[in-house]
C-alpha cells in the first residue's frame, strides 16, 4: 500500500472515530493482518482486495 494511502486511511479512521479493531472486524480480518496491509508488509492479490474494501468503507 502506498504510504500516502496508508496516511489517508489513518486520517479517515481518526475522523470517523473508528479504531483499527472496528475496521478489521468489518473486513473480517485480524488486527495484525490489517496492520501488515497498512504498513505495506502484505501486498498480494488478497491484500489488494482488502484495500479495495477499505477504500469503500472509508470513502477514499
Amino acid at each position: 500500500m502506498p504510504q500516502d494511502l496508508s496516511i489517508r486511511v489513518r486520517n479517515e479512521l481518526y475522523k470517523k472515530k473508528m479504531k483499527h479493531a472496528e475496521l478489521a472486524e468489518m473486513l473480517g480480518i485480524s488486527q495484525p493482518y490489517l496492520s501488515d496491509i497498512l504498513n505495506g508488509k502484505r501486498t498480494g492479490p488478497k491484500a489488494q482486495e482488502h484495500v479495495k474494501h477499505i477504500r469503500k468503507i472509508l470513502g477514499i
